[in-house]
């Protein structure tokens, strides 16, 4: 079974307690809502300390075209997204050596955030030297789903070929989507969520001998993934693109919809590869909030504690869209786990959809 044998995090350098962001929120919607102090309650329900940005509270006052976005997405993007990628091929936590750029064969490049073409792996291949024939695959448009489906696609190529070491690349930098001037309880909701983050993985199949690269005896392996779109939920959450760029969709209901629709779904995928939830010993959830993570608890009947590590996450982190994944995974892995033990990973987007990977501690 192809393994995630290294994951690397890299964090903006602009840290936002939720206290101040709340202060600049109130002052920016007080006008727009008269019951602005009831609405204020999802900064601090939300259960989030602080997040990171790539620009400082400030820049978030002006206004901004969409080019100016864009281009500081860009440009944060291949600095950021390249600090990721040698942090994740010389981690001497997960690694015994370093790999070399000239052995990846494949780059899965995930964001939802940006826009580039050439997209941020190509422009990062200009300065790292990895292989000419090193493939490309950016994926645009899974929100928070993406990291799960970037591991997902990462791990059907590496089935495919499994001699092939594979990056999988998330760079969200969601800041950059701000609209100042949009007033709507979507964005209200957004600005006391969301946050930018980076994060890459390392992926190795079958025929790589583990034991010359593993520093740690066990590391998760993926034993089958799923990804699911519910009918007709085009209007859940995701991106309406207008003049001044991204504008944020995101549906109160979305909490409602996971407790109905994510059991079934998940119980359908753990049936057909001999599971059960009974048999589940990690819960590695994509953390989009707090009521999401309460949405988990309630729908599929897991433990707090078994999503205790992704309510720290997004404590510390706030909602990185893909990348989080990432973030939660790592924390698995730093723990010394038992062999034999299975993993669910899950995460929910745009779509609306989910992907499910079943994981298996090696």
């Amino acid at each position: 079974m192809p393994a995630i044998i290294s994951v690397a995090e890299v964090v903006p350098p602009f840290e936002l307690k939720q206290e101040k962001a709340a202060g600049f929120a109130r002052e920016l919607f007080s006008n727009a809502y008269k019951d602005i102090e009831r609405l204020m309650t999802v900064f601090h329900n939300g259960q989030i300390e602080k997040r990171h940005f790539v620009n400082p509270l400030e820049w978030f006052y002006e206004k901004h075209t969409f080019a100016e976005k864009n281009q500081a997405y860009i440009e944060s993007a291949v600095k950021l997204g390249k600090k990721a990628i040698k942090d994740c091929l010389c981690d001497e936590q997960f690694l015994k050596k370093k790999i070399p750029f000239e052995e990846i064969d494949a780059i899965f490049y995930i964001s939802s955030t940006g826009i580039s073409t050439p997209s941020i792996e190509a422009k990062i291949m200009n300065e790292l030297p990895f292989h000419k024939h090193t493939k490309r695959v950016p994926i645009w448009g899974l929100g928070c789903a993406g990291g799960a489906a970037g591991l997902s696609r990462a791990y059907e190529y590496c089935l495919a070929f499994p001699q092939a070491k594979v990056l999988v690349l998330s760079v969200e930098l969601c800041s950059l989507t701000f609209q100042n001037e949009d007033l709507s309880k979507s964005n209200l909701i957004g600005t006391s969520l969301f946050a930018d983050g980076v994060a890459c993985a390392l992926l190795c199949g079958d025929a790589i001998d583990m034991r010359d690269l593993c520093r740690k005896s066990v590391y998760p392996t993926i034993m089958a993934t799923q990804s699911t779109l519910m009918p007709d939920s085009l209007d859940v959450m995701g991106w309406e693109l207008k003049n001044a760029g991204l504008y944020v969709i995101f549906s109160r209901d979305i909490p409602r919809i996971i407790e109905s629709w994510l059991k079934p779904n998940v119980t359908e995928f753990l049936q057909n590869n001999g599971m059960d939830l009974e048999k589940i010993d990690y819960f590695i959830a994509h953390p989009g909030g707090k009521k999401v993570l309460d949405a988990y608890e309630n729908s599929l009947g897991v433990t707090n504690g078994m999503t205790a590590i992704s309510r720290e996450v997004l404590k510390q982190y706030g909602n990185m869209s893909s990348a989080t994944i990432f973030y939660v995974l790592r924390r698995y892995m730093e723990q010394d786990l038992l062999r034999d033990t299975f993993g669910l990973c899950a995460a929910l987007g745009p779509g609306f959809s989910s992907e499910l990977l079943l994981m298996r501690w090696n």
